[in-house]
């Protein structure tokens, strides 16, 4: 894998996603932020929202990722959705201080509610 393109992937932010839809097979593409820990990749999203691109990626595990902001690449993908409580509680902890800058008290406080209802996949590139 090109330098430029391994060094966004750790850097984490904003990409866009291609999944296929869950119903109708057809490609659905939107803006998301992704995470970077200790060599894995995670996607989440706020408690208590549908979200397509999680009932896509349940139906068909293989995506596509769209790099942008100063490197551009489209690179093939798969999800695996996170359901133990345990590793979801990790992931998010981490996703909500170290990405999201809250305080840990704060992540502390939020972290049941989020572990309870919020999208989490990891996903691998290649």
């Amino acid at each position: 894998m090109d330098a430029a393109v391994t060094e966004a992937l750790v850097r984490g932010g904003v990409i866009d996603i291609t999944t296929l839809g869950a119903k109708t097979g057809k490609p659905h593409r939107v803006e998301i932020n992704f995470h970077h820990f200790d060599g894995s990749y995670y996607i989440t999203g706020q408690p208590g929202h549908k979200r397509d691109w999680l009932a896509n990626m349940k139906a068909n595990p293989k995506f596509t990722i769209h790099l942008k902001h100063g490197v551009i690449a489209d690179l093939p993908a798969e999800a695996e959705e996170i359901v133990a409580d345990d590793q979801r509680a990790d992931v998010l902890y981490r996703i909500l201080t170290e990405s999201w800058g809250n305080v840990p008290a704060k992540a502390e406080h939020i972290l049941p509610r989020w572990v309870k209802g919020a999208p989490l996949v990891e996903f691998t590139v290649g």
